[in-house]
């Protein structure tokens, strides 16, 4: 893929997911994220398609990646405690709550 058909892929997954089609989004940037793995804003947008479509180990996964790329991203860190607390594994999203509240995520 050239960096325009990334970017487009990127756009239209980031549609999908703002029409409430996280599946297709993600099917959308699986191959970008593949294909441009240290690209955080195209795996964060990954991320928030699979945590859209209750797909919470992939989900985990990629904000797990995502937080070790960029440990200061808050928001990483509170969709991560997130994750952890939808598949009842509240205890390990306390650290990452700590870590979005230090940081002032939402």
């Amino acid at each position: 893929m050239t960096q325009r058909d990334l970017h487009s892929e990127f756009l239209r997954a980031d549609l999908f997911l703002a029409m409430g089609q996280p599946i297709e989004a993600a099917r959308l940037l699986e191959p970008l994220v593949e294909a441009e793995p240290a690209n955080e804003a195209a795996l964060e947008l990954l991320a928030r398609a699979y945590f859209g479509s209750a797909q919470l180990a992939r989900a985990e996964e990629a904000l797990t990646r995502l937080v070790g790329m960029a440990p200061a991203n808050g928001w990483a860190r509170r969709a991560l405690a997130r994750t952890l607390e939808r598949q009842s594994r509240a205890d390990e999203a306390v650290a990452h709550h700590r870590v979005a509240d230090a940081l002032g995520a939402a």
